[in-house]
C-alpha cells in the first residue's frame, strides 16, 4: 500500500487540527482500507472525539482496518512537516488514475476527441490549495469602497516614516533586514514583532540563534526603558520604582500573543509545521513571521556545500512561505564583512551575503546604519533604515532613535517651535 497514504493517515493522527485543513477526500486514496480509516477519522472527529489509537481501540470493528498494530504503523509514517508535500503528492496520484479511468470510459463509450480533452482538463485543473469561486472573491472586496485598505490588509512597524514609504508589513511579502552585528537587528525585528502584536496580528518569532530567554530578556528591557546590563539580576538592580512597573511590563507584552521558537537550525518546513499548527490554535489572528536569520536556516539539500544555491532555495522558500500563508514574512540578515574596509560604511544591496537571489525575491530590503558606532565621538542616538528596495513604493532612509541600553526605538520627534 501507498507509503505517501500511509505518511498522510499517520500524520492526521499526530497532529488532529490537520484533518480540519486538508483538501484530500476519502475517496481520493487508493486503498479501500485507507479510504475507512478516514471516513472513521472524519465521524470521530465529528462526535467531538480524537481521532488518536486509543480512541480506536473502542470501535467494535477495529480488525476490518487492520487492527492496533496496522494503526500504530500509520502513526510511525507520520511526517507533520511534509504534510504539504504528502498532500500534493496523493493529488497527482489520485489525478493519474482518474484520467486513466476517463481514457478507458471514452475507449469503452467511443467518445470523441473533444470530449476527452475536456474531461482531462477538468482533473489537470484541480489544485491542492488555489481555489476561489468568483462569488467568494466578489464577497471579498464588496465593501472595497468603503474600507480603509492599509488598515484591513497590512501591519504597521510601528515606525510612522517607515509605514508612510513601505505602507507597513503587507500579507504575501517578504521583507529583509539586514545589517553588520551590533546594529541593532534584533532590537528593531523585536520592536516590529510587539508592535504587530499589539495591533492584533500574530507575531511568530523563530529564533535561530538567540535562546528564548534572552528575547524575552530585551523586550522587557525595551518596553519598560530598563537598561540591558540590569536585566542579569532584576532583584538586585531594579529601582523601586522600575519593579512597581515590571508587572505592567509583562502585562502589555503577554498582550502582543507573541510566540518564540528558538530551536537552532529549524528549517522551512518545520517553521511552516509550526505556522500552520498556531493559524489554527489562533484562527482570528493573522500570522507574521520574524526570522532570526537568514543564513541559520537550514535548507532541505546540501548542495556540496555551495553556499550560493543554499541561498537561493531558502530565498525562494520564504516568498512561497508568504504567499501560501498571505501573511508577511521578515527575515533579518548579515552583511559581509567587506563593509568595514569601506571609507563609507553605510550598507549597500551587494553587501549581502550571497546577495543575487535575495535582492530578487525579496519585496522589501531594509539596511540599519548607526553613524555613533563607528564614531564613538558624536552624540547621535539616531538609527538609519535605508529602504533600498521597495517593490510597491519609494526607496529613501528614516531617522529614529535608538537606544543601545535599553534596545527601544522610537519615532523622531518633529521639532516644535512652540511650548507644550
Amino acid at each position: 500500500m501507498s507509503i505517501a497514504e500511509k505518511a498522510f493517515l499517520g500524520s492526521l493522527m499526530k497532529a488532529e487540527y490537520l484533518l480540519k485543513d486538508t483538501v484530500i477526500q476519502p475517496e481520493q486514496l487508493e486503498s479501500i482500507r485507507h479510504q475507512e480509516i478516514m471516513r472513521r477519522m472524519t465521524e470521530l472527529k465529528h462526535a467531538g472525539k480524537n481521532i488518536d489509537l486509543v480512541t480506536f481501540t473502542t470501535l467494535s470493528d477495529l480488525e476490518t482496518l487492520g487492527g492496533m498494530s496496522y494503526l500504530s504503523e500509520l502513526l510511525s509514517y507520520a511526517d507533520v512537516e511534509k504534510f504539504g508535500g504528502t498532500e500534493k503528492l496523493i493529488l497527482e496520484l489520485w489525478k493519474e488514475r482518474e484520467k486513466r479511468n476517463i481514457l478507458s470510459v471514452a475507449a469503452i463509450n467511443d467518445w470523441e476527441i473533444t470530449k476527452v480533452i475536456a474531461e482531462l482538463d477538468k482533473i489537470n485543473e484541480l489544485k491542492a490549495e488555489d481555489h476561489t469561486s468568483l462569488q467568494q472573491a466578489l464577497a471579498n472586496v464588496y465593501e472595497a469602497p468603503w474600507e480603509d485598505q492599509a488598515a484591513s490588509k497590512s501591519a504597521t512597524t510601528g515606525i510612522k516614516k517607515l509605514d508612510e514609504v513601505t505602507g507597513g508589513f503587507q500579507n504575501g511579502e517578504v521583507t529583509i533586514l539586514a545589517a553588520r552585528p551590533s546594529m541593532g537587528k534584533t532590537d528593531v525585528m523585536l520592536h516590529f514583532a510587539k508592535m504587530t502584536g499589539w495591533a492584533g496580528f500574530l507575531p511568530l518569532v523563530f529564533s535561530l540563534e538567540m535562546p528564548e530567554k534572552q528575547i524575552t530578556s530585551r523586550l522587557i528591557a525595551s518596553t519598560g526603558g530598563f537598561n540591558r546590563a540590569k536585566m542579569r539580576d532584576p532583584k538586585r538592580m531594579l529601582t523601586p520604582n522600575q519593579k512597581n512597573k515590571w508587572s505592567d511590563v509583562i502585562g502589555d507584552l503577554t498582550e502582543t500573543h507573541m510566540q518564540i521558537f528558538d530551536g537552532a537550525g529549524q528549517t522551512i518546513a518545520e517553521m511552516r509545521a509550526k505556522t500552520r499548527k498556531l493559524m489554527h490554535q489562533f484562527p482570528y489572528k493573522k500570522p507574521i513571521l520574524f526570522i532570526d536569520y537568514l543564513t541559520l536556516i537550514h535548507s532541505s539539500q546540501f548542495y556540496g556545500g555551495n553556499a550560493h544555491l543554499q541561498v537561493t532555495e531558502i530565498s525562494k522558500s520564504l516568498k512561497t512561505m508568504a504567499k501560501d500563508f498571505d501573511c508577511p514574512v521578515i527575515c533579518l540578515a548579515q552583511l559581509n564583512r567587506s563593509v568595514e574596509s569601506r571609507a563609507i560604511k553605510r550598507p549597500m544591496m551587494s553587501d549581502i551575503r550571497e546577495s543575487g537571489s535575495v535582492e530578487q525575491d525579496a519585496d522589501v530590503i531594509l539596511f540599519l546604519y548607526r553613524e555613533a558606532y563607528y564614531d564613538k565621538e558624536i552624540d547621535d542616538h539616531s538609527l538609519e533604515i535605508i529602504v533600498s528596495k521597495n517593490r510597491n513604493g519609494p526607496v529613501g532612509t528614516i531617522r529614529v532613535n535608538y537606544n543601545v541600553h535599553t534596545g527601544r526605538i522610537e519615532d523622531q520627534k518633529e521639532l516644535n517651535l512652540t511650548p507644550e
